[in-house]
């Protein structure tokens, strides 16, 4: 396909605008935004990303799971379409950029080939992907994981929230339910654009992040029990104190993933602790442990490790332990085509960029799975991210989407 010239740029104030309308929904307390997935908020900000969608002349569908498809049409009736998206639900206490960014700089590939009356071959289809976070229902990137075929439509249907409500009642609840079968679309390629969430690009210098691979990810729920009692009256000797239990697997947890560097990480996010009393020793700590790395034989190696001197760790105390897998998914290397129209994009268009691996969990990495797939990846600012202080500059903002939008525009054909 033909590359586009590197004077097509989109509309940086625009898409800085959209932004910012958007993150008015599901405003969080410190500057961010709450607007988790199937909640009013979640329901408002669909309707306006549709409102905008329906202003730029394209067609939504929606399927059963309440993923959202919205379509410019090709020259070619027969052409597979591009797809192009991200997430619109955030964390509790969540950032403004953090999926949006990938969502609305989709739609401002739209608008920019409407603005310069550009036609293509294949068609273009921007996508919102429905709990893409995992926060109120566990795991991740629920939806996309469905239409790629790793989970089953039912079983995530059924998830509940920490209050008991269930995913496909709260679906249905908030009126975004469609009839299309998840899973039934093919791609010809999906791109994702989203902020990196990490230090690298900042600390660098560096414009664009070229995402060759991602991540795999490993969590698994560890369940530490022991006996509740007095904290001043049980003497140390007769004590089974299931926090302490946890705090030394919490060490454990992080010398395992050191041993793995530089790309291996490790950490507890998730901890419960009972019944969390001043003066009552612990008698059950419950935590996730959360490991990655790019290579698939050290995920296996950091769980198996874990279990085994986990285990040891509370047979030396007396303890119960238990450990559940709750979630995770296999290293992900992204299409050699797709992730060379991204760094030629960058290059065309004169900005500094690396290659880089995702960190982080995306959409994309389901998809991969089904479609050929590539990720943009622009700086945040410290790295920060999950964060109500999340924080991008318009220039990192508009050099991303620039780059998505050569990298799909090439993917799907200008027609002269």
């Amino acid at each position: 396909m033909a590359a586009p010239g590197e004077n097509l740029k989109i509309d940086g104030d625009r898409l800085w605008q959209s932004l910012m309308e958007m993150a008015k929904i599901g405003p969080g307390v410190a500057g961010g935004n709450n607007r988790q997935t199937l909640t009013d908020e979640d329901a408002e900000g669909r309707a306006l990303f549709k409102s905008w969608c329906d202003e730029a002349g394209l067609t939504t569908g929606v399927d059963q799971l309440g993923n959202m498809f919205a379509r410019r049409e090709g020259t070619d009736p027969d052409a597979l379409p591009v797809y192009v998206g991200s997430h619109l639900d955030t964390q509790p206490t969540g950032g403004k950029y953090d999926g949006v960014l990938g969502v609305l700089g989709g739609l401002e590939i739209i608008r920019t080939l409407n603005d310069l009356n550009i036609k293509t071959k294949h068609p273009i289809v921007v996508t919102n992907w429905t709990n893409e976070e995992g926060t109120r229902f566990a795991p991740a990137m629920l939806a996309s994981g469905v239409f790629a075929g790793v989970h089953a439509q039912d079983w995530a249907e059924d998830r509940t929230d920490a209050k008991g409500a269930r995913f496909g009642d709260e679906l249905d609840r908030i009126g975004w339910r469609g009839d299309e079968e998840v899973g039934e679309r093919k791609m010809h390629a999906f791109f994702e654009l989203h902020i990196e969430q990490g230090p690298i690009l900042e600390a660098e210098k560096k414009d664009i992040g070229v995402v060759t691979h991602g991540q795999g990810l490993s969590w698994t729920q560890v369940t530490v029990t022991g006996k509740e009692s007095h904290t001043g009256s049980t003497p140390m000797p007769m004590r089974k104190n299931a926090g302490l239990g946890m705090a030394r697997i919490l060490e454990l947890v992080d010398d395992i993933a050191w041993s793995h560097k530089p790309h291996a990480v490790g950490a507890a996010g998730h901890i419960d602790v009972f019944p969390n009393s001043r003066n009552v020793i612990p008698g059950k700590a419950v935590f996730t442990v959360d490991f990655r790395s790019p290579d698939l034989s050290v995920i296996r190696d950091m769980e198996q490790r874990l279990r085994e001197e986990g285990q040891a760790i509370a047979d030396d105390m007396g303890l119960g332990i238990h450990f559940e897998k709750v979630g995770g998914f296999d290293p992900v290397k992204f299409d050699d085509t797709c992730v060379q129209a991204v760094r030629s994009a960058a290059e065309r268009l004169g900005y500094t960029h690396r290659d880089i691996i995702s960190g982080a969990g995306h959409d994309a990495c389901w998809i991969n799975q089904v479609a050929p797939t590539a990720m943009v990846m622009c700086p945040c600012v410290d790295g920060l991210s999950h964060n109500e202080a999340e924080e991008i500059h318009p220039e990192w903002a508009e050099a991303g989407a620039n780059v998505l939008f050569h990298a799909v525009v090439e993917t799907a054909g200008i027609v002269e």
